[in-house]
């Protein structure tokens, strides 16, 4: 799976609170971009793509009240399928590449917490959900988390790949740190994983921590970089680290999404 094109204007964009670096809150913005892939399975329209929705935002379904920046994000893109600004929901799949959780008043960076709900969120309206958890996410205890991945339409991975319809997506959580820290493991382990999950033979691949860019300010992993094929291999979507320029592609042709802070509908180029 290539991206043929990926606009720089927003389609969309909702403003979210958000931790400011030096304390208290800050309001942001979250863009929708849109862009083109060159194949997606038949019946699938589109793909959202997104990723570190690490704020709160207004919920109309709960009053007003605060929620989790992802579950205004899926209840807000629901509608604009029902008013048909975006292709139906039924035929959209999600991918989620971590670090979805937010304090509830927006104030702490870095917070941990338990991310079902979003995952839930996008799954009552969308066809599938598929990602990776990022290094701030939680999904209950062992057993909780276990009930999570046997509900029918979200699959979390890490170190597998899941054929959904045709198309082949692979994932690699957390990022590489002491394994002694939650949301991380040593990176042996984590490269271990993705080279596992790489011989599988995904046409996109999800990553929580991703490369970098050689030449650029494009931040990530170099270790991750080099153990991704030398040749064109799959579409890489990954967050944890911003990106400026959410498209990039890496010497041996890799193409590298950065969905940090932005969600991106990727439909079939006409």
């Amino acid at each position: 799976m290539r991206i043929m094109t990926l606009d720089t204007v927003p389609l969309h964009a909702w403003p979210y609170l958000n931790a400011a670096p030096r304390g208290g809150t800050e309001t942001q913005l979250l863009p929708l971009l849109r862009g083109t892939v060159d194949t997606l399975p038949d019946g699938l329209e589109a793909l959202l793509v997104t990723s570190d929705l690490q704020g709160v935002a207004p919920h109309a379904r709960k009053d007003g009240a605060v929620a989790l920046l992802g579950e205004v994000l899926a209840d807000a893109l629901a509608l604009l399928c029902e008013e048909g600004s975006l292709p139906p929901s039924a035929h959209i799949g999600v991918v989620l590449a971590g670090d979805l959780y937010s304090a509830a008043s927006a104030n702490v960076r870095g917070a941990s917490g338990d991310v079902r709900s979003v995952w839930r969120a996008f799954g009552e309206h969308f066809r599938w959900v598929v990602g990776v958890a990022g290094n701030h996410d939680t999904f209950g205890g062992p057993r909780e988390q276990a009930r999570f991945q046997q509900q029918p339409g979200l699959h979390l991975l890490d170190g597998e790949t899941a054929d959904l319809e045709g198309l082949r997506v692979g994932g690699v959580g957390c990022i590489m740190g002491r394994g002694d820290k939650p949301g991380r493991r040593e990176e042996p382990e984590h490269l271990r994983l993705l080279g596992d999950t790489l011989s599988q033979a995904p046409d996109m691949l999800v990553l929580h921590q991703g490369p970098d860019v050689p030449g650029t300010r494009l931040r990530g992993s170099t270790a991750i970089r080099l153990a991704l094929p030398e040749r064109e291999g799959p579409l890489v979507v990954c967050g944890h680290a911003h990106w400026e320029t959410p498209l990039a592609t890496l010497p041996g042709g890799a193409q590298v999404l950065n969905v940090d802070s932005r969600a991106v509908l990727l439909q079939r180029a006409s």
